[in-house]
């Protein structure tokens, strides 16, 4: 997902990715740069929550015009809360796997439970505009309305 959207980004244009392990940015690593896109990504390593942290205390309150959550399902919602905060106006959120092979309808499992309140807590948050998506396995598509 980095890759396609550092490829997607304009020549200024700057990719935060994270992740918990430096096994995938090894493995992606080679393909950014055969792209020609390694410029443009800013890879940090350690729990995404930290990370999200960091660019809040940073200041970076709506300097996101994106953020693409495809992470440890238990956490999606707070992952959610601290992106709402990170994108602009009008700033997309999409959130991965929200179908969770249709076990977010009767939950039972930790993961189906947390992506089950995370889409419960997105269909009453009237910040966004929102539409689960039924590809694959669930992609819900947040709009941040105007101020």
């Amino acid at each position: 997902s980095t890759l396609v959207v550092a490829m997607a980004l304009p020549e200024d244009g700057t990719v935060t990715a994270c992740d918990i392990s430096e096994e995938w940015a090894t493995i992606g690593r080679k393909y950014w740069k055969r792209a020609g896109v390694e410029d443009k990504i800013d890879f940090r390593i350690g729990p995404a929550l930290e990370t999200l942290d960091t660019l809040l205390s940073d200041g970076k309150q709506e300097s996101y015009d994106f953020a693409f959550i495809d992470a440890d399902k238990t956490n999606y919602l707070d992952y959610y809360k601290r992106c709402l905060i990170l994108v602009q106006s009008c700033g997309v959120i999409i959130l991965d796997n929200m179908l969770w092979g249709g076990n977010v309808i009767d939950p039972k499992d930790e993961d189906s439970k947390a992506l089950r309140k995370t889409r419960d807590y997105i269909q009453k948050d009237k910040r966004v505009f929102n539409i689960l998506l039924p590809i694959r396995d669930g992609l819900m598509l947040c709009i941040k309305n105007e101020k």
